[in-house]
């Protein structure tokens, strides 16, 4: 699946993300997600430290933290996204890239700090908007969902308004 030596083609992908939605329909009669993957995560997380509290919140009350299809389907995007990168020679030792550093500076601590809360905002909006970017961007909009569609414009509007005011691009 290389593609001449480097990047796998966006087309190829996008067409075979579309085939494991359509599989993932129609073996499972589930859409594809991530958002309340990560959250069973943390749930799994809270039992371990503080398993009465964590029971007790009314979202692990709705959805238990335990590992299912969803949580495997995580562990395939970082095993997959790791493949892919390595198969198209795009794997690097470089902790900041050339745009950040010319607009931000080298330090590793404002990068990572920066990525932590850019995180914490996604999933927070994730969870307000009751998906995240694959259950909305590709199962939503594959059943022509009107609130998924939404919510992907939003996501490039957002996406194109946070790279203007960090990037001036």
């Amino acid at each position: 699946m290389e593609h001449d030596g480097g990047a796998w083609s966006p087309y190829l992908v996008g067409a075979l993300i579309g085939v494991l939605s359509m599989a993932t329909f129609y073996f499972s009669n589930q859409p594809i997600g991530a958002s309340t993957s990560f959250a069973r995560i943390a749930g799994l997380i809270g039992n371990l430290f503080s398993k009465g509290h964590t029971e007790s919140l009314k979202f692990f009350q709705e959805t238990k933290p335990q590992i299912e299809w969803g949580v495997m389907l995580m562990v395939g995007i970082i095993l997959g996204a790791f493949l892919a990168a390595y198969t198209g020679g795009e794997i690097t030792a470089q902790w900041i890239p050339p745009l950040w550093e010319e607009h931000f500076g080298s330090s590793r601590a404002l990068r990572l700090g920066v990525a932590f809360i850019g995180g914490t905002v996604m999933a927070f909006g994730a969870r307000l908007a009751g998906g995240c970017t694959s259950g909305h961007g590709i199962s939503g909009a594959l059943q022509l969902s009107v609130g998924s569609w939404i919510a992907l414009m939003c996501f490039f509007a957002g996406g194109v308004v946070t790279a203007k005011l960090m990037f001036s691009i």
